[in-house]
């Protein structure tokens, strides 16, 4: 038993131990691009960039539950201010007792 709880400390102390080792790349770089397929490449690159100048900018807005909202509510108007409301307010005199 005394074995079986050395080896489990010694486990929890090696986790933190084998996560800072560093990472080893044992894969090979990829080979380089030949002259034939970069050109293959850019000439791609331009037929895609000419073919998305073709797409025409949407102006509609294509929101398909646009017809079922209500309209925003309106801001109700500023109350007028009159002689009766203008008047100070009277206000409570001395302590509040809690």
């Amino acid at each position: 038993m005394k074995l079986f709880r050395l080896a489990a400390v010694l486990a929890v102390l090696a986790g933190p131990a084998y996560a800072q080792m560093p990472n080893v790349n044992l894969m090979q770089d990829l080979p380089s691009k030949s002259p034939e397929e970069k050109a293959a490449e850019a000439e791609r690159d331009k037929a895609y960039k000419e073919t998305l100048k073709k797409i025409p900018d949407s102006k509609a807005s294509s929101d398909p539950w646009g017809g079922m909202r209500a309209d925003p509510p309106k801001q109700p108007a500023a109350p007028k201010a009159s002689a009766a409301t203008s008047a100070p307010k009277k206000t409570k005199s001395g302590t509040a007792a809690n």
